[in-house]
């Protein structure tokens, strides 16, 4: 009894000492004590702010002819010539197209070797969903140009030291001087064409550019004729380049400005130089070079000469 009440002392004079603060602590262990939880105010949550990327955009005086959420798959642009002709280009992305190879049904001679479809001298069904261009080879594998390869098949004997675009069985393309550059060792080819040696190596245009005739018989002897070539920058797109009456300097000097390292002459002369391009996946193909001889639609229906196809994969 004694003890009870010196307690209950003790509590009194606390309480009147420290006024609410300690009776508002009592207050709490009270609650504790009879089992009733405090009450805590809740935290505040902040909600993490969502940057949104921007969208992507063509490259300076370059237009978009088919953008993804990611990139800029193909652009395009077109540069006058002192003459007033032009040069067409055409990149396409590294990482958003697989390159293909086609044979001609003429050129080059494919007797006796059964081709894979997408090798043939018109464009699969299978291809034509993802179709986004089309583009042509090199020269006639008579000339002696350079060599043949598609899928996995040589239809004309490859020659080192020569311009070459290699294609690995992923689709992806590298533009190099063979023997030296390309194939690349671990990444077998399985599509290789060649044609003459490189038009720009080491982002410079070649030694002998200004030998024109060297860089192919022309109709009538002339020296500016429709060319066309295929570059690659070091972020390994690649970057076509044609134009319908065109000096082999005017086509190399094109593709440098466009950002090619190494870059090829294809083939030359009015009856061969194309360029088709979509703006979706399997859409309707427009011809891209002014002036061109063939429509757009010529690679869909097969054509006498070899070509490549750009098919969409992402």
């Amino acid at each position: 009894m004694v003890l009870a009440g010196a307690a209950a002392a003790l509590l009194a004079a606390c309480g009147s000492a420290g006024g609410g603060a300690v009776g508002g602590a009592g207050s709490a262990h009270a609650a504790a004590a009879s089992g009733t939880p405090a009450v805590t105010a809740p935290a505040t949550t902040v909600a993490p702010t969502m940057t949104t990327p921007p969208p992507p955009v063509p490259l300076p005086g370059w237009n978009a002819v088919r953008v993804t959420p990611t990139a800029v798959a193909v652009q395009q642009r077109s540069v006058t010539l002192a003459d007033g002709s032009t040069v067409t280009l055409a990149l396409f992305k590294a990482g958003t197209y697989r390159l293909v190879l086609h044979a001609g049904s003429t050129d080059p001679a494919t007797a006796g070797v059964t081709l894979p479809a997408d090798g043939e001298s018109v464009v699969s069904a299978a291809e034509r969903p993802l179709l986004v261009g089309a583009f042509n080879g090199g020269f006639k594998t008579s000339t002696g140009a350079g060599g043949v390869e598609i899928g996995g098949h040589v239809l004309a004997p490859l020659q080192p030291g020569r311009a070459s675009v290699v294609i690995d069985a992923q689709g992806r393309a590298r533009v190099g001087v063979y023997g030296q550059t390309v194939p690349v060792a671990g990444d077998p080819a399985v599509s290789i064409r060649q044609n003459l040696t490189p038009l720009v190596e080491g982002g410079a245009l070649a030694a002998g550019i200004g030998n024109v005739p060297s860089w192919g018989a022309t109709i009538g002897g002339r020296l500016a004729v429709a060319r066309s070539a295929l570059g690659q920058d070091p972020a390994g797109d690649l970057i076509f380049a044609g134009s319908m009456s065109a000096l082999p300097a005017d086509i190399g000097s094109a593709l440098i400005d466009a950002g090619a390292t190494t870059a090829m002459e294809l083939d030359i002369n009015p009856e061969w130089v194309q360029l088709d391009l979509a703006s979706t996946p399997g859409g309707a193909l427009s011809a891209a070079i002014p002036g061109q001889y063939r429509p757009a639609t010529q690679f869909l229906s097969g054509w006498t000469r070899d070509f490549f196809t750009v098919l969409a994969t992402s």
